[in-house]
């Protein structure tokens, strides 16, 4: 009976181990699986691309795992993908939508660890969801190759001729998906490969960016000024952060964000304005330089709308309320005579305001400077909304609520609204110090891109989605011009009318209109994009995409409720 005993305790000792290698490898086919069937929900996709986004993945990671006995050794192998995994659930809890975009992998490099900070802080459940699906996995996997956990030949031989069949259905199933869907293409929709080549574009697009001053070094506008030498002016490009259209109260909007440009009488509204891209790495680039999402290649042979200025005998100058982020931003910025990024020289803890560049405009002013062209990147209203404005200048409240969930809605979108006002007041002392000098003057204001704050039965959130919504795309566009101006220059101020309720792509606008209003002529130049001109004529509406190719607009957005508004934008009301 003792000798029975024993032997069988000596079996269930050594089932153990076999149980336990066998769990690791089919959790690890299993977590690595979600985000395919995930996208499959999320993405707008045929049948037959859905069959094949989750059967040939899986099959395949379900081979690898059969290379070796020991399943710890292949899981940890793996690992890279169950990084790619939980940043892709991050993802789509965060937008709903989209696989890991060429953008993302940018974003990463080019964003400050305090946004990063700011962020992820307040994506609290996804990371939890994330940390408790693949951190397991990892431990078990490091814990199963120092126990030296083994699975069973015939296990490993059995499950490996059956992954086997199922990879060369998989690959059927993709040969039928090409048949039947003849926009499918394996690099743009099957997960993860489609990751995998998106981060190689970004590679490519890194290195393209980096040799910058070597592929533009030869490019002049060959510009040259109009206006008379001895005539003083000055003009301003305010380049604003995250600022949707939809929440100025100069829009329409039902409270009272934009109360002191809504009083000033020489402000010119365009009511019908997008921006190509809801991304501020590609985006600001686009208002600094001709590039557009048409021909958005010259970025990388072409230099900004400084040099321009210079060129045309102007003193330039680029303070931005951002950290250099080794950027087209920064490229196009150092161009000028004199230059500053006021966060470098702050603490991460500083909570640094856009108005905090007020002084420097003013000083620069003060010098008297015959030809003056000052550009301001702010920080204006980027999440966390509620560190845009001093505690003392919140009107809507409560404000106080940040983290990103649905429940909070009603928090964030005072905090935002407070951040617009607080954007109205930076652009009215900006005219305030411009008024003051009584020359001839002008300041051009437009936001990167716009904002998702939980808007509809979509609760999308932030922007920066590769499929973005009409929140995000919907940005404020707007035109001061002093009263000297105005006498001087009345066929432009008068053009600024006739187009204000026009069809405006920010992206396309800025550069020219910015040179038409400054009377700087140069073979870049294109006046059919400035609405500054009579010439002035409306263009199809386009999307710079993930891959920077230019996309309809009406095409890239995905649902009704961006039709609607759209509709409702272009009717004016």
């Amino acid at each position: 009976m003792i000798s029975h005993d024993f032997f069988m305790m000596g079996r269930r000792k050594k089932s153990k181990p076999g149980r336990r290698p066998v769990l690791l490898f089919w959790l690890t086919v299993v977590v690595l699986a979600i985000p395919n069937i995930a996208l499959c929900v999320t993405e707008q996709m045929t049948l037959a691309a859905n069959v094949t986004n989750v059967l040939l993945p899986v099959s395949v990671v379900w081979l690898l795992m059969t290379l070796s006995r020991r399943p710890g050794k292949i899981t940890l192998l793996l690992s890279p993908l169950l990084f790619i995994a939980a940043f892709q659930l991050v993802l789509l809890y965060l937008f709903g939508h989209s696989i890991i975009a060429v953008d993302m992998f940018l974003n990463i490099v080019t964003t400050n660890p305090g946004e990063a900070f700011e962020l992820l802080n307040n994506l609290l459940p996804a990371i939890a969801i994330v940390v408790v699906l693949y951190i397991p996995i990892l431990v078990m996997a490091i814990i199963s190759l120092r126990r030296k956990d083994l699975l069973p030949s015939e296990f490993v031989g059995r499950q490996r001729r059956m992954a086997l069949i199922a990879v060369a259905v998989g690959v059927a199933s993709l040969g039928v998906t090409y048949a039947v869907d003849r926009e499918y293409r394996a690099k743009i929709q099957l997960y993860p490969v489609n990751v995998g080549y998106n981060l190689v574009l970004a590679v490519e697009r890194t290195k393209a960016t980096a040799d910058y001053f070597k592929t533009s070094s030869a490019f002049r506008f060959n510009a040259k000024p109009t206006h008379p030498d001895n005539a003083r002016e000055v003009y301003v490009l305010v380049i604003g952060e995250t600022a949707r259209a939809c929440s100025f109260g100069l829009y329409g909007y039902g409270r009272e964000t934009t109360p002191l440009l809504e009083r000033n009488r020489n402000v010119v509204t365009f009511t019908n304005v997008f921006t190509q891209s809801n991304t501020t790495h590609k985006s600001v680039p686009m208002l600094m330089s001709a590039a557009s999402a048409q021909d958005h290649h010259r970025i990388y042979r072409e230099k900004g709308i400084i040099t321009a200025f210079k060129e045309a005998g102007f003193h330039t100058v680029f303070i931005s309320n951002q950290l250099p982020n080794h950027s087209f931003i920064d490229f196009f910025g150092k161009e000028a005579d004199e230059w500053v990024f006021i966060k470098e020289k702050a603490t991460e803890k500083d909570n640094v305001a856009d108005s905090d560049m007020l002084p420097m405009v003013k000083s620069v002013l003060d010098k008297g400077r015959n030809k003056e062209l000052i550009v301001l990147h702010t920080y204006g209203s980027h999440f966390n909304y509620r560190e845009r404005y001093p505690a003392s200048d919140a009107v809507f409240k409560p404000d106080d609520a940040s983290e990103a969930k649905f429940s909070n809605r009603a928090s964030l979108v005072n905090a935002y609204d407070n951040s617009i006002r607080s954007t109205d007041r930076f652009l009215h002392d900006v005219i305030t110090l411009l008024d003051r000098t009584e020359v001839m003057s002008a300041m051009l204001y437009t936001s990167d891109h716009g904002e998702n704050i939980f808007d509809d039965g979509r609760r999308l959130f932030l922007h920066a989605s590769p499929a973005p919504s009409i929140y995000e795309l919907y940005v404020p566009f707007i035109i001061w011009t002093s009263d000297t101006y105005r006498r001087n220059y009345a066929q432009e101020a008068n053009a600024l009318l006739i187009n204000r309720h026009k069809s405006v792509t920010n992206s396309e606008s800025a550069f020219h209109t910015m040179l038409g209003l400054a009377g700087i002529e140069t073979p870049v130049r294109n006046d059919s994009l400035s609405v500054a001109s009579r010439k002035f004529r409306p263009s199809d509406r386009m999307y710079l995409d993930d891959h920077d190719e230019p996309v309809p607009v009406n095409k890239i957005l995905r649902d009704k409720q961006d039709f609607v508004l759209m509709r409702k934008i272009e009717a004016g009301k």
